[in-house]
This record gives C-alpha cells, sequence and structure tokens, in this order.
C-alpha cells in the first residue's frame, strides 16, 4: 500500500449554500445547471441602491433564525449566513455533535475575506453622529474574521481545531485544504470548513469600482458578470457563504454515512507579484494546479473539468487561461466560472464552488458559464455554454485566485465511500 492510500481520506458528506440563488446547495447547484442568475440591481433601500448597477444578494436572515435571542447582539451579516450554512450542512452528513463523534474530534474552519465590515462601518458612523458611548460593546465579538468559525463551534459543541484563514478571495478554498489537511494527518474526525462574506456596503462597494475590478455600464445586471467574454468589464460584487463538512472517510463508513467526493488533493502557492494584479504569465496559478495534481497522485489526463476563478476582469480570466493551457496542455478539460450567475463572493467563493465541484461529481453534471457569448482574445478553453454539460468525470479542481497573489487549487474525486443520491 501507498503512503497516499494509507492515509486517511477526507470526504465531503454535508453540503450548506447561502447565496444569492438562496439557501440550499441543491438548488444552487440545480440553478447554476440551467444558466439561472442571481444577480439584480439593488433595490430601493439597500445599501448599495445608487451605488452599483449590479449585485448579487443573499436572502433575508435574522439572528434569531440561528442564534438564540440572548446572543443575537450586533452579529454580522456574514456570521449569520455562515451559521445558516453550517446548520444546513450538518443536517445533510446527518452529524449530531457529541451523538456521532466525539466533541474533540470535529475541527471548524470557517474563513473570510475581511469579516463584518459592514457592522464596523455602522458602528463608526455612529460614533461620528453619536460620540463614543454610541460604540457597542458587542461590536468586536459581532465583527471579527474568526467569528463565524467560533460561533459555529460554540453553537454545535466542536471543541477540535479551530480557525479562520483571511486569504482574501482564497479564504474559503483555504478553509477546505486546511480541513483536507487536518483529516489526512488525523487531527480530526470531521471538520466544518468553508467561507463567507457580506461586503455589500458602499465603502467596499466604492474601493472595488475605484480601482476598477466591478462590471458597470450594464442596463440587464443578470448580463454583467460574464467570464472569459469579450465584453467583461469587471466582476459583480455579492454576499454568501458556502459550507462543507470533510470526515474521515473510515469514520463515514462505520456510521453508513453517504460521500458526495473526495478531497484527494489541494496545491496552494503565493503569485510574489503584485498586492491586486496576477502574475500575467499565470504561473502561480499553474503551479497551485500541478500541487493539487501531485498532492492527489493524478495526471493532467484524469481531470474531466476545471470550476475556473473566472472573475470576469481582463487580466485575471488571460491569466487562468494560460494557467490551464500551461498546465493541461493537450488533455484539456471542460471548464466553466459559476461566478457568472452567483457574483464573486469573495472569501465566501472558493467553498461554494467546491460544494459545486462535488455536487457536479455525484450528479453527473457540468455547469456552465452564463452570458458566455464570445469568447475573449486570449481567453479560449473547452468552455461550457448555455445548459449543464451532462458528463460523468471522476476528477475536478475548482480554482481560486486573489489579492496578494494567493493561490488555492482543490482537487476533489469521485467519493471512495457510499454514494449520495
Amino acid at each position: 500500500m501507498s503512503d497516499q492510500q494509507a492515509l486517511p481520506r477526507p470526504v465531503v458528506t454535508g453540503l450548506g449554500a447561502f447565496t444569492p440563488l438562496g439557501r440550499g446547495a441543491a438548488d444552487l447547484f440545480e440553478a447554476v445547471c440551467h444558466s439561472k442568475s442571481g444577480l439584480r440591481k439593488p433595490p430601493a433601500g439597500h445599501l448599495l441602491d445608487g451605488t452599483v448597477g449590479s449585485a448579487g444578494i443573499a436572502p433575508e436572515i435574522s439572528a434569531r433564525d440561528v442564534l438564540p435571542p440572548s446572543e443575537g447582539r450586533l452579529v454580522d451579516r456574514y456570521v449569520l449566513m455562515a451559521m445558516a450554512a453550517a446548520d444546513d450542512a450538518l443536517a445533510d452528513a446527518g452529524i449530531e455533535v457529541g451523538r456521532d463523534v466525539d466533541p474533540h474530534r470535529v475541527a471548524v474552519v470557517v474563513s473570510s475575506g475581511a469579516g463584518g465590515l459592514t457592522t464596523y462601518e455602522e458602528q463608526t458612523q455612529a460614533r461620528a453622529e453619536r460620540g463614543p458611548t454610541a460604540v457597542s460593546p458587542y461590536l468586536l465579538p459581532g465583527m471579527l474574521p474568526n467569528m463565524a468559525a467560533a460561533r459555529i463551534a460554540i453553537k454545535h459543541g466542536a471543541r477540535g481545531w479551530s480557525s479562520a484563514i483571511a486569504t482574501a478571495c482564497s479564504a474559503g478554498a483555504h478553509a477546505v485544504a486546511e480541513a483536507a489537511r487536518l483529516i489526512r494527518y488525523g487531527e480530526a474526525d470531521v471538520v466544518i470548513c468553508g467561507g463567507a462574506e457580506a461586503p455589500l456596503n458602499p465603502t467596499s462597494a466604492l474601493a472595488f469600482s475605484h480601482a476598477r475590478a466591478l462590471a458597470s455600464g450594464w442596463d440587464d445586471p443578470e448580463q454583467a458578470s460574464r467570464p472569459f467574454d469579450r465584453r467583461r468589464n469587471g466582476f459583480v460584487l455579492a454576499e454568501g457563504a458556502g459550507v462543507l463538512v470533510v470526515e474521515r472517510a473510515e469514520h463515514a463508513d462505520a456510521r453508513g454515512a453517504a460521500g458526495y467526493a473526495d478531497l484527494l488533493g489541494w496545491g496552494a502557492t503565493t503569485d510574489a507579484y503584485r498586492p491586486t494584479a496576477p502574475r500575467p504569465d499565470g504561473e502561480g496559478a499553474a503551479y497551485a494546479m500541478r500541487r493539487a495534481l501531485a498532492t492527489a497522485g493524478l495526471a493532467p489526463s484524469d481531470i474531466g473539468y476545471v470550476n475556473a476563478h473566472g472573475t470576469a476582469t481582463k487580466l485575471g480570466d488571460i491569466a487562468e487561461t494560460k494557467a490551464v493551457h500551461a498546465v493541461f496542455g493537450d488533455h484539456a478539460p471542460a471548464v466553466s466560472s459559476t461566478k457568472s450567475m452567483t457574483g464573486h463572493l469573495l472569501g465566501g467563493s472558493g467553498a461554494v464552488e467546491a460544494a459545486i465541484c462535488a455536487m457536479a461529481l455525484t450528479r453527473g453534471a457540468l455547469p456552465p458559464t452564463h452570458n458566455l457569448d464570445e469568447v475573449g482574445p486570449g481567453c479560449e478553453l473547452d468552455h461550457i455554454r448555455g445548459e449543464a454539460r451532462q458528463q460523468r468525470v471522476e476528477a475536478v479542481i475548482s480554482n481560486s485566485f486573489a489579492f496578494g497573489g494567493h493561490n488555492v487549487s482543490l482537487l476533489l474525486g469521485t467519493a471512495s465511500t457510499r454514494k449520495k443520491q
């Protein structure tokens, strides 16, 4: 038996999603397979009304939906969405901490790129308007980037490793990779992992807009996010959360649980280039994919689908295209970017897209890129367009790349446990 085979296998047994396409991972997957967009013009009264023409706005949620009344004071929206997704993922996995697994063997790694920026901004405004006494003592436990992980651990009684990784748009993917490492190296039997972001406030939107990162000039908000398309001109800011339950496969087998996918490999690199621009040659992204393949012990020809980072920025899409060509050469897998329908959830994107990849393996369907009317120069790949491509594949890669040059590639394969239906 090889070293790879001897190590514990991480398997995804539960999924939760809270996105502009609604609450629930199954509904999310159904929507993206049919090119349904969750993007819209911010309605009157929304914080972004009049600031941007298109945004990915998730459903309403209140503290009482996920927390007891005594604990719901001033909890940021990113925490609430993460908690809802975690509740759903644990229910989907059929796990109750303490009943089905030792609490000390349950880890929580739920990340955010920036934490509760909206709550911080509101409290800063309150101080400016009403003075120092207006600042709430609940501000920090309500908005710090680690608080989604902390609240989830507290609610469900998880007493093992708990952390949050703040790597901007790669934060959710980094959390999933960390979960795989914790399982692989015997530090946990179950890991609740993922990412969440609630960046829909004027300051965040204006910062991205002034950096010329946001899509603009689209009369129809559903057309604004168009990765790899010739007319792309930026991403659509979105909010949401994705949470996966990753479990030691032997533990899942022992309790009769079914899996969506095995987490076979991961790769993480740093461009060491510029704070807000990717390496033009895509070398950092390519090396992340190669590391994921090496960790999984697979060849490029084994990969049937890549869920691209694909934000619809001019430079980013071309750099990722070069990276895919560099890694796969003549063994080109199918490619799509589901951000065309969800928008860019920043620190939540990687986990949401990993969940989509897990379901693609289970359902035998590969979601398309919406709004890809004409492939832009330098973006030539085997793009999936229109409806989902009905194709069973054995292994897929999900890419996440971030400001700061943080690159993460997750490699998922067919579940080695009993399969989810």
